[in-house]
């Protein structure tokens, strides 16, 4: 059977027509991105997706959302898309659906996955428990959390909105930039630091710091000057975003009484190389008591170029199939 898959984020909206059979994902097409400040709805970038295809689109479709999938009205988080769950039949022409959270079908995606599609970050080498529960964690955009449980061939995902959770500082320099984000906003989450557009307020707390003037430069141009090191403070506050993903991913681990943890998002397979030789590990078992159980913890990076899309049709294929 073929689905449309559709992970829709903050920026992109991405297409695929995916392959499904006994519950899993056979095959997943060439992805199409569009922009979702280009298209005003999710029907109308359907409708673009479609005049690009060569033959008529499935009439059926596994949609993800950077949303809470819950109510009659579905509001994007860091999107303008407004999306009526009860009237996508009707507006898409599907005879069928499924409608999940973006980083819900990331944990699909992450339980399909093969273990070569999983890279090392921190703890113990080999593959991921069979059993038990794998936090994932995903900055983009915003940042993305989901649970994944385990029980030998069965799996469960849970959604949630652990990016939301309120950032805890561990230093000098990360209580600055708390004091500064909270000159702006009343309660200062993780997302707010450990996001695409969490590096400039890092960025301008050192700035701030050594004396500097602000960066006028946009979350792009910021992240590539990081990246390059054509930036020197730019580059230091990627090494700080490093230290604070791996405090974030080490709480929500803790919280969910995780076993493994698996790091996802558009930011996180652009970190993939400088993730083991940063901080992160030292972070993400710094929890007093319980660090030498985190250091037991294996944490891995999903390299999947598509997640979103994968776990999309992953979640069509398990409610659908025989």
């Amino acid at each position: 059977m073929q689905v449309v898959a559709v992970d829709i984020g903050g920026t992109h909206a991405r297409f695929a027509v995916a392959e499904i059979a006994d519950g899993r994902v056979r095959t997943l097409g060439e992805p199409t991105t569009l922009k979702t400040a280009e298209h005003a709805s999710l029907q109308s970038s359907w409708a673009t997706f479609a005049a690009s295809q060569p033959n008529p689109l499935p009439r059926a479709a596994a949609i993800a959302i950077a949303a809470p999938v819950k109510g009659d009205v579905l509001q994007l988080t860091n999107n303008p898309w407004v999306i009526r769950p009860a009237l996508i039949p009707e507006q898409l022409g599907v005879d069928a659906h499924v409608l999940v959270n973006d980083f819900e079908a990331v944990g699909h995606a992450v339980a399909q996955v093969d273990n070569d599609a999983l890279t090392h970050v921190a703890g113990p080498i080999g593959p991921l428990p069979a059993s038990g529960m794998t936090t994932i964690v995903g900055p983009g955009t915003g940042l993305g959390v989901a649970m994944l449980y385990r029980e030998g061939r069965r799996y469960h995902v849970i959604p949630c909105e652990g990016g939301h959770i309120e950032f805890a500082p561990l230093d000098a320099v990360e209580d600055a930039v708390l004091a500064d984000l909270r000159a702006r906003h009343r309660r200062v989450s993780a997302e707010r630091i450990v996001s695409g557009p969490g590096l400039a307020p890092i960025y301008n707390t050192l700035a701030r710091i050594e004396g500097r003037e602000p960066t006028s430069l946009d979350d792009k141009a910021l992240w590539t000057a990081a990246f390059d090191g054509s930036d020197s403070l730019a580059a230091t506050a990627l090494d700080r975003f490093c230290l604070s993903l791996g405090s974030v991913a080490g709480d929500l681990a803790l919280a969910q009484g995780a076993n493994s943890v698996v790091i996802a998002g558009g930011l996180g397979l652009r970190l993939a190389d400088r993730l083991p030789t940063s901080g992160f590990a030292e972070r993400f078992t710094a929890k007093g008591r319980f660090q030498s159980m985190m250091a037991g913890v294996p944490v891995r990076l999903i390299t999947h170029p598509q997640p979103g899309l994968l776990g999309a049709a992953a979640a069509f294929a398990r409610e659908f199939s025989a």
